[in-house]
């Protein structure tokens, strides 16, 4: 098989919100398609109408579209030798393979309905063992192997309900499969059953669409969720009943819980405040939060989702996208689920937002204080004071908001930490040496060596400083504070702060 061969694709069905565990199984088939310069497809498996959600196809579309992962193929971009890309559009092309299965006797009618299974399940467990539709089974039960032709012949003209199910061997086979992940892989025909194929409304179950439209969209490999191992074997059996070529299978593993104890869930989303979808989705009970909304950058969300279970051939964690379409393989992929990692995800944010440049905090800053009068070099000296401290890029509006509004409030405990007697004479002090030297460069030395002639202990200046630029006793160093609003607003601030603390005596 050479590179140009390779087509894969991302087959969600539009039943809700897109998982991240879908969302990396999308990730996973673009960058193994860009490595090998193949064809990345988007299909949409609408075969179960009853949980169809109509808007899911274009959240499906959006998410794609956010994270930069574009399908080359997909409903709204189709290949016209393809056929439709909704499996709902293509109801006429399964109708063929349906009838060459019964013809040559790989599938049969069952007319069993649901309370003569229901009995049937009850008459087992009474026995103490476990219904299966299979070859030990079918021959008791109602369908086109146990009936009479004529019989079966006239329900069908009749119009009795049926649905259409695969013939497995009856005979003891062990299935081997070589997964691109897992290795071999090998499933005894005994431990299948008879699954539908057909259901009585004339549809194709997902395992008989899933199979036609694979080999007709000439996919050559099928990277997908481990949830779809125990229907491996079913799959390899169509292939061959149809006279298909077998395809490459890699099967991913699950993302877990924070804890490792089972698959990441909507519900440890909500309980641990973080979100499991990449998009908003609103529902009756509120909306599901998005890693979009939340403020995480599209390629901080690529590089987390990528390293959930797949690693490099190095100690390398930051990739762009264009990175990880040249360093992804398969043989790189964990055989076991990978912990989703709430901090982690996190970290990704932040390392991803400090790689952008002054130009889009300062934008930021602007959207965030409209009305600000700095100048781009003072808002780059914002910026670089305070960009290394944000996860998100709301931060940097959020951290450098005393830059912008002048503190009335203080904190009381900080007050008492901070102000002792002599503190409302020393600001004073300190606020008249500013006013006569308010052409000075270096305000820096000049305040330290006041301070040293004066004799006064740092922390007597300092911390009442700090409380009255800030309103708190945090923030980015004192002097780069004024530096950035200017001795004007210092001395502003300063006063203020004295005058509160009086009126509060």
């Amino acid at each position: 098989m050479t590179p140009a061969e390779v087509r894969v694709r991302f087959a969600p069905s539009p039943t809700g919100p897109l998982h991240i565990g879908g969302l990396r199984t999308a990730l996973y088939n673009y960058l193994f398609a860009k490595k090998h310069n193949g064809t990345f497809i988007l299909r949409i498996e609408d075969t179960d109408q009853k949980r169809f959600v109509p808007k899911a196809e274009a959240y499906i579309l959006e998410a794609l579209e956010w994270l930069g992962i574009t399908p080359d193929e997909s409903p709204q971009n189709p290949n016209p030798d393809m056929g439709y890309y909704r499996q709902s559009q293509r109801n006429d092309i399964y109708s063929k393979y349906i009838e060459k299965l019964l013809k040559e006797d790989k599938a049969y009618y069952a007319f069993d309905t649901a309370e003569d299974l229901d009995a049937v399940r009850e008459q087992f467990q009474s026995q103490k063992k476990v219904f299966a539709y299979n070859a030990q089974t079918r021959e008791s039960l109602q369908n086109s192997i146990s009936l009479d032709q004529d019989i079966v012949q006239s329900k069908i003209a009749l119009g009795a309900s049926y649905v259409v199910r695969f013939k497995t061997p009856k005979e003891s086979v062990d299935i081997e499969v070589q997964d691109q992940i897992r290795g071999t892989i090998t499933i005894n025909t005994n431990t299948l059953d008879d699954k539908v194929l057909y259901k009585s409304d004339g549809t194709p179950t997902y395992h008989l669409a899933n199979i036609v439209d694979d080999h007709l969209m000439q996919i050559t490999d099928v990277i997908r969720g481990e949830e779809w191992l125990p229907s491996l074997p079913l799959h390899v059996l169509l292939y061959e009943a149809l006279d298909f070529k077998v395809p490459n299978f890699a099967h991913l593993p699950l993302i877990l819980k924070p804890n490792g104890k089972g698959k990441l869930s909507k519900r440890d989303g909500e309980k641990g405040g973080f979100p499991v979808f990449p998009l908003n989705w609103e529902t009756s009970e509120g909306t599901l939060r998005g890693y979009r909304e939340e403020g995480y950058l599209a390629s901080a969300t690529i590089n987390m989702l990528a390293l959930l279970g797949w690693h490099g051939s190095d100690e390398k964690e930051l990739y762009t996208l264009d990175e990880l379409c040249d360093a992804f393989s398969l043989d790189k992929v964990n055989k076991s689920g990978a912990k989703f990692d709430v901090e982690k995800t996190k970290w990704f944010q932040q390392q991803h937002l400090q790689l952008k440049d002054n130009q889009y905090f300062m934008s930021i800053i602007d959207q965030g204080y409209p009305n600000h009068k700095f100048t781009d070099q003072q808002l780059i000296n914002i910026v670089d004071n305070l960009k290394e401290r944000a996860i998100f890029q709301q931060d940097i509006v959020e951290l450098s908001a005393y830059l912008f509004t002048s503190p009335t409030q203080y904190n009381d405990v900080n007050l008492k930490k901070c102000w002792k007697e002599h503190t409302a004479s020393i600001l004073g002090a300190l606020v008249v040496l500013l006013e006569q030297n308010s052409e000075v460069t270096d305000v820096k030395s000049l305040i330290k060596d006041w301070i040293t002639d004066q004799k006064i202990g740092m922390g007597k200046v300092m911390m009442p400083l700090r409380l009255s630029l800030v309103g708190s006793l945090s923030g980015i160093d004192v002097f780069d504070i004024i530096s950035i609003i200017g001795i004007e607003e210092t001395k502003k601030r300063i006063l203020t702060l004295i005058n509160y603390q009086k009126a509060t005596v």
